[in-house]
């Protein structure tokens, strides 16, 4: 194995004469033992010949196993690795890389980036945690330390650490967000909202309810993305900004296209929306609003044209952040979902406009439209596979972790199991989809028993259970 020990003080040869090694013009001078000669380790000096032993020893097993790190590797501040290799390296859209670079820039660098990557050790992350949770909520936490476990993990594939600190120091626990689970708006509450948005952007809702869209690909659908033939929406696209306020069109989110059944009322809708609302054309570039650099970027980034369902009334495209100021929030004042939490003053000319601000929680912004698609489907019964295919998450178990408690009966089997095992011996059994175990359960539909529950009549119930396990009554005595 290669690799050897030079003394730095004295010359390689002794002199022919005297028999001794001479020594050198650094004689006396810094570090005195030099490690060299191991392929792919710079070298390495030191004081003592037995340090330089050790770690001749060390490297040596360390290069066998290809898992050796050069420790002056990991001497550059965090702050200079992130700007000049790891940010500088990546390639996201600016829908990822606008909102990540925010929260590196305002978060992680200020707190932790004056550290040496060999310095961040348990002590510095713990100190950098609890500077985190004085500045944002827990879930945004959550994501930043992920942008930080990513940096060093890549520091590791860049062999400046051994072993990401994140993922081996157990006395540090990352942030995490309380759990909550999606929520879902009634019928009544869906027909409130949309009953007092703006003629033009009810449709948005529809579009919600009944495809299960996200906002931007609500933006971004266009009139010839819906297919009344074969009763379906290919959602293709959607409509994106980034931090300079740019609109751009991109894939959506996953960047995977989808199709989704499009039931027969919306169709007609929609129809009703084209004819009243013209769809407006629109020329965006696709993937990145920057200006193009190179051939390839100028293909990947060449704009298209689409018409948009849903434009202003000035018939632009639609700026999220305004329509949800000034469109969606103040219907969902309008609906008594939510209250005023100042104003603001507006100058238009000589003009003095107070216009009311509202602080709408994230469980009630457009997004709570597409929760209530999928309730629906689950409480129908649909398949998990295909909402999760409509939806365009990337498995089934996405789907199930998110809506799992829309699913109808949730909770009922374990529960009849845990009340037959705290059954009192003495009592009779009751069937577990009884009139008895089922407290709340609706009487039949029969216009005959209702009558007879109206008037008061004393009669006797014979019900046993269908092989689809719902009940069959009758009555037989009067």
């Amino acid at each position: 194995m290669a690799g050897y020990i030079e003394d730095r003080w004295l010359k390689k040869r002794p002199d022919k004469l005297t028999g001794k090694r001479e020594r050198t013009a650094i004689y006396g001078t810094g570090k005195r033992y030099r490690v060299k000669g191991i392929p792919g380790i710079q070298d390495r000096s030191f004081h003592t010949s037995e340090d330089a032993k050790q770690w001749l020893a060390s490297a040596k097993t360390d290069s066998s196993r290809g898992e050796f790190v050069d420790p002056r590797k990991g001497e550059i501040l965090l702050a200079d690795y992130i700007v000049e290799h790891w940010w500088a390296g990546r390639s996201d859209e600016p829908s990822t890389a606008d909102p990540m670079r925010s929260r590196i820039w305002n978060h992680i660098i200020p707190l932790v980036g004056d550290y040496a990557l060999r310095e961040i050790d348990a002590s510095a992350l713990r100190t950098f945690k609890a500077g985190l949770l004085t500045r944002v909520e827990e879930s945004t936490a959550e994501v930043i330390w992920g942008h930080l476990s990513s940096i060093l993990g890549s520091a590791v594939d860049d062999q400046r650490l051994l072993r990401n600190p994140m993922k081996v120091k157990n006395s540090v626990k990352p942030p995490r967000a309380i759990d909550s689970k999606a929520k879902a708006w009634s019928r009544e509450v869906v027909d409130a909202v949309r009953a007092k948005l703006q003629d033009r952007y009810q449709i948005a809702v529809d579009l919600g309810i009944g495809l299960g869209l996200r906002q931007g690909e609500a933006f971004g659908l266009a009139e010839e993305d819906f297919d009344f033939a074969a009763g379906v929406v290919h959602v293709r696209r959607q409509l994106r900004w980034d931090i300079k306020g740019r609109p751009y069109f991109s894939l959506p989110k996953g960047r995977k296209t989808r199709e989704v059944p499009l039931p027969a009322n919306l169709a007609l809708r929609a129809r009703a929306h084209f004819r009243r609302f013209p769809s407006t054309s629109c020329t965006l570039p696709w993937r990145n609003p920057e200006a193009p650099t190179t051939a390839l970027e100028e293909r990947q980034r060449k704009p298209i044209t689409v018409d948009l369902v849903l434009t202003s009334s000035h018939g632009n495209r639609i700026y999220y952040r305004t329509w949800n100021d000034r469109s969606w929030k103040r219907a969902l004042a309008a609906a008594g979902l939510i209250e005023p939490v100042g104003e603001k003053v507006r100058h238009d000319g000589d003009r003095i406009r107070r216009v009311p601000r509202y602080a709408a929680p994230r469980e009630d912004m457009f997004h709570v439209l597409r929760h209530t698609y999928a309730s629906v489907q689950l409480e129908a019964g649909e398949s998990v596979v295909s909402l999760s295919k409509w939806l365009g998450h990337s498995t089934p178990k996405v789907t199930l972790d998110h809506y799992a408690h829309f699913m109808p009966g949730a909770g009922q089997r374990g529960l009849a199991a845990m009340d037959a095992w705290l059954r009192d011996p003495s009592r009779p059994k009751v069937p577990e989809k009884s009139l008895l175990a089922r407290r709340a359960t609706r009487l039949p539909s029969n216009m005959q028993v209702k009558g007879i529950v109206r008037q008061g009549a004393d009669m006797s119930v014979k019900y046993k259970e269908t092989a689809r396990g719902g009940l069959a009554v009758n009555i037989i005595e009067c």
